[in-house]
């Protein structure tokens, strides 16, 4: 399974963005909430799931969209199931790691 992801080095931050491929370019929507997968975000590298761990590892934050992306970091301890928000049935997490 490939996924999409982007790393952003900000002022000491490590920001992970990824998600499922498949998801890239869509806007989900629940209510007022508005979610855009811009290939511009989470887009630029493509690596296998598996491989991404490193990643996770590393970043401070982490804003993941999609079933694969989302429960391969909870699978890891990443983060936590009681926190993912579902906008059109597709799983959103975002992490912070203080």
């Amino acid at each position: 399974m490939m996924v999409s992801y982007c790393v952003y080095d900000q002022q000491g931050e490590k920001l992970l963005a990824a998600c499922d491929k498949n998801l890239l370019g869509e806007t989900l929507e629940k209510g007022e909430l508005h979610l855009n997968v811009k290939e511009s975000f989470y887009g630029g590298n493509e690596i296998e799931l598996e491989r991404l761990v490193d990643h996770f590892k590393s970043s401070t934050i982490a804003n993941l969209v999609g079933e694969k992306t989302v429960n391969k970091a909870i699978d890891l301890g990443f983060g936590y199931e009681e926190d993912i928000l579902m906008i059109e049935g597709v799983p959103h997490l975002q992490i912070v790691r203080m």
